[in-house]
């Protein structure tokens, strides 16, 4: 697709400027960003029991080498933060937004037991690179990067760099992962623009993972946020066939003898719209809120997400942002 020439109209947004460069590479290419988040090393003879019990999705099934997705939850089932977790032998690797560490490394303060783990913050000394995009993989091949399979990590050689890389096995909201020495990231990043990929900053980012519906701390997810609520079923968030851990009797239950009262939809507006007016209103009565939103330049129009009452009728139009908004199911599909 080609955004050259489109721009979005007046409007106060969320999200910062996208560029239609960086958007065209989300839709039909490849595009390189920062990662905002934390990484967390939790080492000793019990850290993979310790945070198995601690965590929403089964990191021992996955086995050696496995990359999975869930989140820690307070005792009622609230989500304190998401993260992606990879395993190497004794050692998990935990990557958390930044905005939710402080809350994790108290949980962890509390729960852990030093004698069986301990965590090591490596945010200051490593890098971490996402790519989204179709034309990802191909483009990773041609900087020399080494692809594991799906829900997988490994270690690759490009350029002499070692990385950490990571295929998440739904392929949103990013297709490739890579964990790097932050000396290092620099000359990585490089090799994969020469092969392709068009470098983006964090609203690039943001507008991947809204087209991906998929939820971000601080924006969907908040001290009140249960995980079906933010589409933890739908996207491989929550195993329910594991051992117990913090929070799961709040979400067996809701799982297996009702649904949560609200949940995550999609937004498409056709016109200019005002995140001051961040209300989702139906019938004249509010229905719920916008979290997230982004203009999307190959189609001139807005797109979002929102958390709303589940008696909102999908098949009408809602306001929301103070414009007219149809409701739409996630993953977007970029024809409706």
């Amino acid at each position: 697709m080609n955004a050259a020439a489109t721009t979005p109209p007046p409007c106060t947004i969320g999200v910062a400027d996208i560029t239609p460069e960086e958007a065209d590479a989300v839709l039909d290419g490849a595009l390189v960003t920062d990662a905002d988040v934390a990484v967390l090393d939790l080492n000793g003879p019990g850290a993979l029991a310790c945070l198995q019990g601690m965590f929403t999705n089964d990191i021992e099934q996955a086995g050696e080498a496995g990359f999975v997705y869930g989140a820690v939850l307070t005792p009622k089932g609230m989500i304190v933060s998401d993260a992606w977790i990879s395993r190497d032998g004794a050692k998990v690797r935990m990557f958390a937004p930044r905005d939710g560490l402080d809350a994790l490394q108290a949980v962890f303060q509390r729960s852990l037991p030093p004698r069986l783990a301990r965590v090591v913050d490596r945010s200051d000394d490593m890098e971490v690179l996402r790519l989204v995009g179709p034309r990802t993989h191909a483009v990773a091949e041609r900087a020399g990067v080494g692809l594991p399979a799906e829900g997988r990590t490994a270690v690759a050689i490009a350029g002499q760099i070692a990385c950490q890389v990571a295929v998440p096995e739904y392929g949103i909201p990013f297709e490739l992962q890579l964990a790097v020495g932050r000396q290092d990231a620099p000359a990585i990043r490089d090799r994969l623009q020469l092969a392709g990929a068009v470098s983006g900053g964090a609203s690039a980012a943001e507008l991947a993972r809204i087209l991906a519906g998929w939820p971000r701390l601080g924006a969907e997810i908040d001290a009140k946020t249960l995980p079906q609520e933010v589409r933890f079923d739908e996207i491989g968030g929550v195993s329910y066939t594991k051992g117990c851990y913090v929070g799961q009797e709040t979400v067996a239950r809701l799982h297996f003898r009702g649904r949560p009262n609200r949940h995550l939809v999609g937004l498409v507006w056709h016109e200019p719209i005002d995140l001051n007016q961040s209300a989702v209103v139906q019938d004249n009565k509010p229905r719920g809120r916008v979290t997230s939103a982004a203009w999307l330049a190959p189609l001139e129009r807005y797109i979002g997400l929102g958390i709303v009452r589940r008696e909102v009728d999908g098949g009408r139009d809602v306001t929301a942002g103070g414009a007219n908004a149809g409701v739409v199911d996630l993953p977007f599909a970029l024809d409706e």
